[in-house]
């Protein structure tokens, strides 16, 4: 299965944007990479359509995801109890360390898991509670 993609490069520490089409085993290597490396931030789409496109920023342990829409909204992934509703915590996007409240906050592990139920199915939005910005 082919996916694009776009992600922090490891050796720079930097969002690179182009984006590359590639297997579902290419991603998730690049994400095992910035795992090991504690942070990251990847956008993901479908070769198919521009959109819907998912992306995830994570810092250690704690991940925000994003999913935007061909009608020009964007909503977050609910937090899942990870971090309290009040702290706030940080994970790069793109290039910036962006905060966000426990509110929007889940664990990195289920947020990979989002991303690969997304990966199978692009066109339906992924299982969980979404909130719009």
């Amino acid at each position: 299965m082919s996916v694009v993609w776009a992600a922090t490069s490891p050796e720079s520490g930097r969002f690179h944007s182009v984006e590359r089409r590639s297997e579902v085993q290419d991603l998730a290597d690049r994400f095992n990479d910035l795992r090991s490396r504690g942070q990251g931030y990847v956008e993901i789409g479908s070769p198919d359509r521009d959109f819907p496109v998912l992306t995830i920023a994570f810092r250690d342990d704690h991940a925000v995801v994003h999913l935007m829409s061909d009608t020009g909204w964007m909503s977050l992934l609910a937090g899942d109890g990870t971090v309290p509703s009040g702290v706030e915590v940080e994970v790069p996007v793109m290039d910036d360390l962006a905060a966000f409240t426990g509110d929007f906050v889940v664990d990195v592990d289920r947020a990979w898991n989002l991303v690969h139920d997304f990966m199978r199915t692009p066109a339906a939005d992924p299982v969980g509670e979404w909130r719009e910005v």
